[in-house]
């Protein structure tokens, strides 16, 4: 695996994987998971499609990229629903770590820009709902397998997706350090910029640095419109600092509106890449864009060159 950090001031990651595959490839992905697909050479060849646009992209613009392992859903208890035993999702978590870095191989052969591998964690439950609050030290235990077989696998990093709670998040941070991965947590929000538990953002950013001593390497704005979480920006704090990553929904309909959509909601990617350039100004450590819901690779190239066509903030650095 690639041992190197990436460079700022700007790395792409992809767009909404499991939206895409689903909507614009036509691939059936029960549960909603992805993570079946690098099991079959027909799965492994939808995956390889929907990464090489965003792979070209970040060639041809010469920047950085976080290539993302398709383990959002590859839990216990999906993997349950799914037939997976413990034996079995573990094989698959670390097969799943060495397709991207088969990729990441390629992509640089080819000529790419630098490439680090990430591992996916997702929540116990819905990603749109906290579920079954678990404590801190029963989410470390029920993530750390996964996160071993990440380890086992040399990612390079792991990266927390729709966490819907803190308790859950301080959980992951720890079974991640305990394995030595470096980890971001990815936060949802509602509408109103909270987290699905209620909790404010600042809140869950500052819990979960107090109680894993700042040992996540950056947190993430994630699964929800810059509409719904700009203005809790706007109101200040020390705490955003911390951010380092925005995967943004294209949609501006809440978490219950989406969930009930028949057709999946693409919003306006020239919108989305304002609304992103608006938010660099909020987050003075924003490095990684990327995409969620309904983004594809139309939204992440209009985010990149809107950015690389305003190379600098209009307002200072805070």
């Amino acid at each position: 695996m690639s041992s190197e950090r990436l460079p700022g001031p700007l790395t792409l990651t992809d767009g909404g994987m499991e939206t895409a595959l689903h909507f614009h490839q036509g691939v059936d992905l029960p549960c909603f998971a992805a993570f079946p697909l690098v099991e079959t050479e027909e799965g492994r060849e939808s995956l390889r499609a929907y990464f090489r646009p965003y792979l070209d992209l970040a060639r041809d613009r010469g920047l950085p990229f976080v290539l993302d392992a398709p383990t959002w859903r590859a839990n216990a208890d999906w993997g349950d629903e799914l037939g997976y035993d413990a034996g079995a999702l573990a094989a698959v978590n670390r097969r799943a770590v060495e397709f991207v870095d088969e990729l990441r191989r390629e992509a640089v052969r080819a000529g790419g820009p630098p490439i680090v591998t990430e591992a996916l964690v997702g929540p116990r439950g819905d990603g749109y709902a906290p579920g079954r609050m678990m404590s801190a030290r029963e989410a470390e235990e029920y993530h750390a397998p996964q996160l071993r077989a990440f380890a086992d696998a040399a990612a390079d990093q792991v990266a927390a997706m729709t966490i819907a709670h803190a308790d859950e998040a301080v959980g992951i941070v720890r079974a991640a350090r305990a394995v030595r991965l470096p980890v971001t947590v990815g936060f949802t929000l509602e509408t109103d910029g909270r987290l699905p538990s209620g909790q404010p953002l600042a809140a869950a950013v500052e819990q979960v640095d107090r109680e894993t001593d700042g040992a996540a390497e950056r947190f993430m704005l994630n699964c929800a419109h810059p509409a719904h979480f700009a203005g809790v920006l706007a109101a200040g704090g020390a705490w955003r600092d911390r951010i380092g990553a925005v995967r943004a929904n294209a949609s501006m309909l809440s978490h219950a509106e989406l969930d009930e959509a028949a057709e999946l909601d693409e919003g306006d990617p020239d919108d989305l890449a304002v609304r992103y350039l608006a938010l660099r100004d909020l987050l003075p450590s924003l490095e990684v864009v990327g995409g969620c819901c309904g983004t594809d690779i139309r939204h992440v190239t209009a985010i990149c060159d809107a950015w690389l066509a305003r190379p600098s903030s209009t307002l200072p650095r805070r």
